[in-house]
């Protein structure tokens, strides 16, 4: 009785009285139409591994083009070779299956089977393994007769991966698949976990949920993304496997049994891919070759961004920009508005007592520098009187039960609300016509909340999984079109943005997604809590999303739920400027949560670093660059660099960004010093220039002034002068800082803006760094730059800052000086 009378008065507190009396009537109208709909409603219990059918013996094999068909008694494999490292394995039990028109169907896949360059392979037999061998220039699929169990090898036979059972499927519609887990195996990716970076010994769901606000250990939530990571053999073994299965699905990966990983869905294909590395750079750039490859943002999305649910009205808007620009001079870029902008929680409207003239705040405060990123829903309120509803009905965009006709609606924040169907192509292009409103009233960007898509109950809910959608013409169910929901709102934004602002740039951050959702948007890690455990929490989550494919990232800074300690923020902050997404944000009751807010010494040390985000905005827009290029993380893991350093393999309380920062966040409150462990090579404190040579532990300073953070030996670090927001003046030099050793470091340059880098507006400068000796024995150190591109800068020189502890005795020599010296 207690927790149900918490459970009240926590709705009734987050959602007002009147949705709460919507919320309550959804559950009793959810169980009516469950009754009359029953025949749709799925109740079988999920079966036991043990009772799902297996391939069974090889009959026959036969090439047909890339792939090779595996006729087993069971069913039909089909393996397609689209690279020499890339293989789509398609099972069918039934053999009516066609792997190509499951490819056509996938919201996942941007580069389809025919676009692949051909790739040349053979098929032979092996008799001594009684096996039929798939042989590509990169590796060996092998087929086992008796049993039909896949297994990949590299080309001197070493086991990559293999099956335990193998393929499964079972006549209630469940399809899974068994592998052996290897002795030393390391586990990444997933998406969105709220665990460490090593995923192995747990079972994952994949099913994409809002669960207001998550603690650690909680699965799933928002964003769950069917790609998985395997690391062993001390390293030298990496691949990925991407499960493309829409459906609520799992990765056990060891949990029932600590041998064994299985994966699989309630329902669809058991269709996945296998990509082999070895190196996690190889995987991940095959993957997003893939799935897709993050797009540029504008330079402006790098700077530091300011929100809470909800800043309002307009004086307290243009407050906030004055504290920032005139009172505390703080930097920032962009200040996102929360559903409280809107008129009674209408999406696409503007409360017109709290801001009674956007177009005219929004230009003010343009005028300032500032961007405005605003808040949208999926959910559409119930009213003939709003527009969007009434056009919505009019153009039948919204989801319906199965009868075709009844119209499906759930409480939100408006109330009732109506979905749009975003598997519909038409109804993605109407709703991307609907941002021409808050576009013309000069917004800058979009924020996608609640596309889980969420509705409110006593417990976290979505439709039920027989709500019907379009999939793209075919027709099918919620319980297919769950995870890819949020991902299409995405998509109808993006392409309709990019109609009605042609050449530039768009921004949409989303809380939910799936595995290609990196094409369209950018996400956050939703609603994160003000505490010591998640700021730590912060960094495994990012690098695991990095290493799934969606790098442009980044936690609410300070935490979302609660309130955030000065010491908590500004540790928060510290370790968000070499985070892909630099945002703050926070809860509707909590204090004011800003840079300032809990006075000094909060805020020198919190305008320092947010100084320092925008000094390195030239290296950070260079990783979003190589992320753009490769799909490298901007985050990245210790064993990016060295797969064969075992003390990376678990570590997550330190990170890399991009090729030269190893961040060491501190974790804990009060720590005036940390451990912080060094991987191979030479580092130098970035505060004090001291250098250290890995692989080594060292314990470094950490008072609340400082952030351990290291720069790699040879690299150059491009910094631009300190900006109250970006654009504010033209750079006229550029600081180049110099950490002497050996090795190449690139910067990356364009207009920051539109799309002008595709066609050739861009440039590329390479810095090489060589040390030597004179003819006296004394240190030497060589630079040499080349550039490549059209694009040209407003500066026109260099400074070049030699950091240099052992005391060189000359300048650097000057290689080619072509463009600014």
């Amino acid at each position: 009785m207690f927790k149900l009378l918490w459970l009240i008065f926590r709705a009734t507190r987050e959602m007002g009285l009147r949705t709460l009396w919507y919320t309550v009537t959804y559950l009793f109208r959810k169980r009516w139409y469950r009754a009359r709909f029953k025949e749709h409603v799925q109740t079988q219990p999920a079966p036991a591994l043990s009772d799902y059918r297996r391939p069974g013996q090889v009959v026959n094999h036969e090439r047909r083009g890339r792939s090779v068909a595996i006729t087993c008694d069971g069913g039909i494999y089909t393996l397609t070779v689209l690279a020499p490292d890339v293989i789509r394995v398609y099972f069918d039990p039934t053999g009516d299956g066609d792997p190509a028109v499951a490819e056509m169907q996938s919201y996942a896949i941007a580069k389809p089977e025919a676009d692949w360059p051909p790739c040349e392979f053979q098929v032979t037999e092996n008799r001594s393994e009684n096996s039929i061998e798939l042989r590509t220039a990169r590796l060996v699929c092998r087929i086992d007769r008796a049993q039909g169990r896949l297994a990949f090898l590299d080309l001197d036979g070493r086991v990559i991966n293999q099956d335990e059972s193998g393929a499964g499927w079972h006549p209630q519609g469940p399809v899974a698949c068994q592998k052996q887990i290897q002795e030393d195996e390391h586990f990444y990716g997933l998406g969105e976990r709220a665990f460490g970076l090593d995923l192995r010994g747990r079972r994952y769901a994949n099913w994409n949920t809002d669960p207001r606000t998550y603690k650690l250990g909680q699965d799933p939530i928002h964003l769950c993304i069917p790609v998985l990571l395997g690391l062993h053999s001390g390293g030298d073994q990496g691949y990925a496997i991407f499960f493309d299965n829409t459906f609520r699905g799992y990765f056990d990966l060891g949990e029932r049994d600590p041998g064994v990983m299985s994966f699989g869905a309630e329902d669809g294909a058991l269709c996945y891919y296998f990509i082999y590395g070895p190196a996690m750079e190889n995987v991940l750039d095959r993957y997003t070759e893939l799935t897709g490859r993050t797009p540029l943002p504008p330079l402006w999305m790098l700077g530091y961004h300011q929100s809470r649910w909800s800043y309002h009205p307009e004086a307290r808007v243009r407050q906030l920009a004055r504290d920032f620009r005139q009172v505390y001079h703080v930097p920032c870029d962009c200040i996102h508005l929360d559903i409280h902008y809107m008129d009674d929680y209408r999406c696409f409207t503007w409360n017109s007592r709290r801001f009674p003239n956007p177009a005219k705040k929004i230009d003010d405060l343009h005028e300032q520098g500032f961007k405005i990123i605003t808040i949208i829903d999926p959910g559409i309120k119930v009213d003939h009187d709003y527009s969007v509803c009434r056009d919505g009905l009019e153009q039948d965009v919204f989801c319906k039960y199965p009868d075709g006709e009844t119209l499906f609606k759930g409480p939100v924040w408006p109330g009732d609300c109506y979905f749009p169907d975003f598997t519909d192509p038409r109804v993605r292009e109407w709703w991307g016509e609907l941002y021409r409103e808050l576009t013309a009233v000069g917004v800058d960007g979009f924020w996608n909340d609640m596309n889980e898509p969420a509705i409110f109950g006593l417990h976290a809910t979505t439709m039920p999984s027989f709500i019907s959608h379009d999939m793209e013409g075919r027709g099918g169910r919620h319980a297919e079109a769950h995870n890819v929901y949020g991902m299409q709102m995405a998509r109808a934004a993006v392409e309709g943005l990019k109609k009605i602002r042609p050449g530039e740039r768009p921004v949409c951050i989303t809380r939910s997604g799936w595995a290609g959702v990196q094409r369209y948007a950018m996400s956050w890690t939703g609603d994160n809590r003000s505490s010591w455990t998640h700021l730590w929490l912060s960094v495994p989550m990012l690098v695991n999303l990095g290493l799934s494919g969606l790098a442009h990232t980044g936690p609410d800074i300070g935490g979302y739920s609660r309130f955030a300690t000065g010491e908590l923020f500004t540790r928060w902050l510290q370790m968000g400027v070499f985070m892909p997404f630099f945002r703050s944000h926070t809860f509707v009751h909590s204090k004011d949560q800003e840079p300032w807010s809990w006075g000094e010494p909060y805020l020198t040390i919190n305008r320092r670093y947010i100084e320092l985000r925008y000094r390195l905005l030239p290296y950070l827009y260079t990783a979003f660059w190589q992320c753009h290029r490769t799909g490298q993380p901007i985050v990245r893991p210790l064993f990016w660099d060295d797969q064969r350093d075992e003390e990376t393999y678990t570590l997550d309380d330190q990170f890399l960004c991009g090729d030269a920062f190893l961040a060491a966040p501190v974790l804990e409150k009060g720590a005036t010093e940390r451990q912080v462990y060094l991987p191979e090579g030479t580092w130098y404190d970035f505060w004090t220039d001291e250098m250290y040579e890995g692989p080594a532990h060292v314990t470094v300073e950490a008072g609340l002034e400082r952030l351990p953070l290291f720069v790699r030996a040879g690299s150059v670090v491009p910094m631009w002068p300190v900006m109250q927001y970006v654009g504010e003046r033209a750079v006229d030099q550029v600081q180049l800082h110099v950490y002497p050793g050996d090795g190449e470091s690139v910067m990356y340059e364009d207009d920051g803006q539109t799309d002008a880098f595709q066609a050739g507006a861009s440039r590329r400068t390479y810095f090489t760094l060589t040390t030597g000796a004179d003819e006296q024995g004394e240190p030497v150190l060589n630079f040499a730059r080349r550039t490549e591109g059209a694009y040209e800068p407003a500066y026109e020189d260099y400074e070049i800052v030699v950091h240099n502890p052992h005391g060189l005795t000359q300048g650097p020599t000057q290689g080619p000086t072509q463009g600014p010296t």
